[in-house]
C-alpha cells in the first residue's frame, strides 16, 4: 500500500516513469492543454467543473510523492501597481525552500512544450495565472 496521499494511477504512472529533470505541468482551466505542452506529455483531465480540482489541491498531493527541485509560473504583463496573483503565495507556501521562477505566457508555453514535460495534469481552476511548472528533483535516500 502507498505511503502518500496519491493514488490517481496515470499520474502515479507517469510519475513513475520520469526522472530527475522532468517536468510536471498544473494547469488552470483557462489553459491551452492540448496545444500548450509536449505532445508526448501524459494528460490527465482533473477539471470535472469550475474550480475542481484545484492547482493547489493537485500541488498538495505531488509535495508528497515527488522531490521537486524547481518550480516556475506564469507571470502577467507588468502593470503598475498591479499586485501578484494571489496564489502565488500559496504555492510559495507548499513549496517552502523554493523559489518561484517568473516566465511571461509565451516562455511558460514554451517550457511546458519542451521535450522534459512528461505530465499535465488540467484543472478546473479558475484563477487566472495559477499555472505552476515543476522540475522534479533526485530522491534524498
Amino acid at each position: 500500500m502507498l505511503r502518500y496521499r496519491l493514488t490517481h494511477p496515470t499520474i502515479l504512472a507517469a510519475l513513475a516513469s520520469a526522472g530527475h529533470g522532468s517536468r510536471v505541468l498544473i494547469s488552470d482551466g483557462h489553459y491551452p492543454h492540448t496545444t500548450g505542452a509536449h505532445p508526448a506529455a501524459e494528460r490527465v483531465y482533473l477539471n470535472l467543473s469550475p474550480d475542481r480540482m484545484l492547482v493547489t489541491e493537485v500541488l498538495d498531493a505531488l509535495v508528497d510523492a515527488i522531490p521537486i527541485e524547481a518550480a516556475a509560473v506564469m507571470t502577467p504583463p507588468e502593470q503598475p501597481g498591479q499586485p501578484e496573483p494571489a496564489v502565488f503565495a500559496e504555492f510559495r507556501a507548499a513549496l517552502p525552500g523554493r523559489t518561484l521562477d517568473g516566465l511571461d505566457r509565451f516562455a511558460f508555453y514554451d517550457a511546458a512544450r519542451g521535450p522534459d514535460t512528461a505530465l499535465v495534469i488540467a484543472t478546473g481552476d479558475r484563477r487566472t495565472y495559477a499555472n505552476l511548472l515543476l522540475t522534479i528533483g533526485v530522491r534524498a535516500d
